[in-house]
């Protein structure tokens, strides 16, 4: 059983679909379902995490310094198939422990991100895990948290609201009032950890539209076919959308030396984004019904 805090965030967690509040309100969490080496049982944990790219994201066993792994940790070891709640999507993953070179980048692009980590991994000997979960491929549509068709957009709508703010948020903190390159000299390259932060979510949007443009618009047209003219509009938008969002992936590129082009192309993004989420959410959710 989840202790009393670890329980209340679960509990806030699931009723907010991921939306959380004081403390964690702008922090990256999840929820982790193990099965416990020992007892077979399933536990639920919130942790932290890390984008990673496509539908890996990583997660670390830090355990606030702890001279011991977590419970959890030991638990995967021993069955690394767990099920991850993102507050949008409800998934089942391969859980595999990162080690050598891959895991060292893993570690700096943490540390980069939140100086913690270091400060955990001092205090204590072992070598901090870091694992990598991968979502493991299934038939049909993803597993969205929410039963009625129009809630689930919205509970993606919004996931994608806070993660945009999120980016936005740590652009503006970084050294340099930009990106630092994690060394603290603030000269303003774009931090490795930020630049997958912002790949990985203009890729989540790409498949979002596409899987809006191939099933959801074309079953709506069918069953109501005086949207069509909204329909059409929101294609419009996608095709506008895909653009900006080539641009933000050219601004964080791997060359990409001018943190303040990158912030204005997310800003660009952002204003556009959020007038299109708004206007589908006005035409299609009283389509879609309780």
């Amino acid at each position: 059983m989840p202790n009393d805090f670890n329980q209340k965030i679960i509990d806030e967690f699931r009723a907010e679909k991921g939306r959380l509040t004081g403390h964690f309100a702008d922090a990256r969490l999840l929820l982790l379902t193990t099965t416990g080496a020992r007892t077979g049982t399933r536990h639920t944990t919130p942790v932290g995490y890390l984008p990673d790219g496509g539908d890996r994201v990583l997660i670390i066993a830090s355990a606030g310094g702890s001279p011991k792994h977590p419970d959890w940790y030991r638990n995967l070891l021993a069955d690394p198939h767990v099920t991850v709640e993102s507050g949008s999507f409800t998934y089942e993953a391969r859980a595999d422990v990162l080690t050598g070179e891959e895991r060292e980048r893993a570690w700096a692009r943490a540390v980069e991100t939140d100086p913690g980590w270091a400060a955990y991994q001092e205090k204590t000997t072992r070598l901090i895990p870091v694992v990598a979960l991968s979502a493991i491929a299934q038939g049909g549509p993803p597993n969205v948290n929410a039963s009625p068709f129009a809630e689930g957009m919205k509970v993606v709508h919004d996931a994608f609201r806070r993660e945009l703010a999120l980016i936005r948020k740590e652009m503006a903190n970084g050294p340099d009032n930009g990106m630092g390159n994690g060394n603290g000299t603030g000269t303003g390259t774009l931090g490795a950890q930020l630049r997958i932060n912002c790949l990985t979510f203009c890729q989540g949007l790409h498949n979002h539209h596409t899987g809006e443009d191939t099933m959801l618009f074309p079953h709506i047209g069918t069953q109501y076919p005086s949207a069509e003219p909204a329909l059409a509009r929101l294609r419009e938008e996608h095709e506008r959308i895909a653009v900006l969002v080539e641009r933000l992936r050219r601004a964080v590129g791997a060359e990409a030396e001018d943190p303040a082009a990158a912030r204005a192309e997310v800003e660009r993004l952002t204003l556009d984004l959020e007038a299109h989420l708004t206007y589908e959410e006005e035409e299609l959710i009283p389509l879609l019904g309780p």
